[in-house]
């Protein structure tokens, strides 16, 4: 069931990045696909790895070399993937379609947004630096600046606390359920992003968010609707 957090004034957003905020998937499967050639496997085509970019190094070992892996040598691929990966991270990565324009109009009223991602600090600081966005973000939270990590919810009070929000006026836009999971334990709205990456297999419907977002740009009017105003001084 959706949280049942009264409707209030939206002061701030917080976004997952990779398959929310930013489209990462053709650089993540540029480097797991080079990784295949290193080992004498052919690439795999896009569509077979785009679905699972948003649950990070260990999801695209997986889709690429198997479950039944050594550690040792699980953990050797999984280093070398992110090595790969870092050295052309922003190669094909853009914002989604529409989220550009979300983001100034969220400035032009007075919004805060910010980023909260299970990515490490070391790929997502040179990443929103390449977007343009490490001056205009309210806040960067990376997987590795708190111990836990979605779906816990510390790292989304977290990122309130630096945004300087209470959590109930902040709603959180993910697309996966460990997003929505994190956002609802937080108090927050929660916000599903369709258009990300969503495998056949997942059952958004059963995540419990506020709502599903189409598309970026019906963020501003999920605002709109479940926004009140602002009280207005009485010049009385």
């Amino acid at each position: 069931m959706p949280s049942q957090i009264n409707p209030t004034h939206i002061r701030g957003v917080l976004f997952d990045l990779d398959g929310t905020l930013a489209d990462t998937a053709l650089d993540m499967a540029a480097a797991l696909n080079r990784l295949r050639v290193e080992n004498a496997l052919p690439p795999l085509p896009f569509t077979a790895v785009r679905d699972h970019v948003s649950h990070g190094s260990t999801a695209m070992i997986r889709i690429g070399f198997g479950d039944n892996l050594p550690k040792a040598r699980f953990e050797a691929l999984r280093r070398r993937f992110l090595d790969i990966y870092s050295a052309a991270l922003a190669a094909e990565t853009v914002l989604f379609p529409g989220m550009g324009n979300v983001l100034e109009t969220l400035e032009s009223r007075g919004i805060a947004w910010g980023i909260v991602t299970n990515k490490p600090g070391f790929l997502t600081r040179p990443l929103i630096a390449a977007l343009g966005l490490t001056e205009r973000s309210a806040c960067l939270v990376s997987g590795d600046d708190l111990p836990q990590r979605k779906p816990h919810p510390a790292t989304l009070l977290h990122a309130a606390q630096l945004c300087d929000l209470p959590p109930s006026t902040c709603c959180y836009l993910g697309d996966a359920e460990r997003d929505i999971t994190a956002g609802k334990s937080a108090g927050m709205h929660t916000l599903i992003a369709s258009w990300g990456y969503i495998d056949a297999e997942q059952r958004p419907d059963t995540w419990g968010a506020d709502d599903t977002l189409t598309r970026p740009d019906d963020l501003l009017a999920w605002i709109d609707a479940n926004s009140l105003p602002v009280a207005t001084p009485s010049l009385a």
